[in-house]
């Protein structure tokens, strides 16, 4: 494991601390406190699963697939089915090849999520990070209606060194996004990322809206690779699968980033999010700093979840 990699575990360990000693503390409590492995046994990892926002029908998946693991295994301690847990939980996250295909091509990635997640601070991360592979980016500041936006974005742009797009506060998003395009194009960018508006309070203006920017998109750069990803808050729980599924409702999102995994009782959101709605969460963020956004892996997230080694 590389040094940032390791820095970035340890954080995540340290970040995941509350969503632990939600989950963590209750099922190790389980699996030390019962003799037998019954129905009791089986209902108090549910229970626990479930108040550390895993999801219902995730927490089923999983202690469903304990069941059958104990009995082919013919495994009679509680205490040995940890492992075995921890194996099913890594499944449930595993959605194959988690891909990244967009670092790879000429790509336009639309970045969206309703105000407050920290959307626009996930988009100046990625660019920097991008722009440190050494891939030339291009910001488009298409969240035109929270004020000071825009000035968030160029803030992001200047720290990471990469061009931005932008207009005055209220104009019309899809023209930003067109003037965005004829940018990269000109410029040769590899990544054209558009921040843009998440009022999902107007689902009706926000389909009209999307709609729009991808019509021009489609229209003026068809070539061009692309992902759509939704920021959402991991403090939130379960109202952040709500926000997703409505997302899913107005956008073809190919990818979660979930931000504020740092001091959170939620984490296990990040469980149910992959394995209920089958959208793969590509990158979670922990912090502030450009760094501490990072591409997910469902196998430190688990390990650091359960201190695992």
């Amino acid at each position: 494991m590389s040094e940032g990699k390791k820095g970035f575990f340890g954080r995540l360990v340290e970040g995941l601390a509350k969503t632990r000693d939600n989950i963590v503390s209750g099922i190790d409590s389980i699996f030390n406190g019962f003799s037998a492995i019954d129905d009791e046994f089986y209902e108090e990892i549910e229970e626990t699963l479930i108040m550390g926002d895993i999801g219902i029908q995730t927490t089923m998946a999983i202690v469903e697939d304990l069941r059958r693991k104990v009995k082919e295994q013919h495994i009679k301690e509680p205490s040995q089915c940890k492992e075995v847990l921890i194996e099913s939980m890594k499944r449930q996250m595993n959605l194959g090849e988690n891909a990244y295909e967009f670092e790879r091509r000429t790509s336009v990635v639309l970045v969206i999520g309703v105000n407050g997640v920290g959307k626009t601070t996930s988009v100046g991360k990625l660019a920097g990070q991008l722009k440190e592979q050494g891939k030339k980016v291009v910001l488009a500041a298409a969240d035109t209606f929270r004020a000071a936006a825009i000035e968030q974005l160029t803030e992001w742009a200047n720290r990471a060194g990469v061009e931005i797009i932008a207009q005055q506060e209220g104009s019309d998003p899809a023209a930003v996004v067109y003037d965005a395009v004829a940018a990269a194009k000109s410029r040769h960018a590899d990544v054209l990322i558009c921040d843009t508006a998440g009022r999902l309070h107007n689902k009706k203006n926000l389909m009209e809206e999307l709609k729009k920017i991808n019509w021009i998109i489609d229209k003026e750069y068809p070539d061009a690779y692309r992902e759509t990803l939704v920021v959402l808050d991991g403090t939130t729980g379960q109202n952040a699968m709500v926000q997703a599924r409505q997302f899913m409702e107005v956008a073809k999102i190919t990818g979660i980033i979930l931000t504020k995994l740092d001091g959170t009782a939620k984490g296990g959101i990040a469980v149910a999010i992959q394995s209920e709605l089958g959208l793969p969460v590509k990158y979670v963020g922990i912090g502030e700093k450009i760094d501490d956004l990072q591409k997910f892996n469902a196998d430190d997230f688990v390990n650091a979840l359960f201190q695992a080694k």
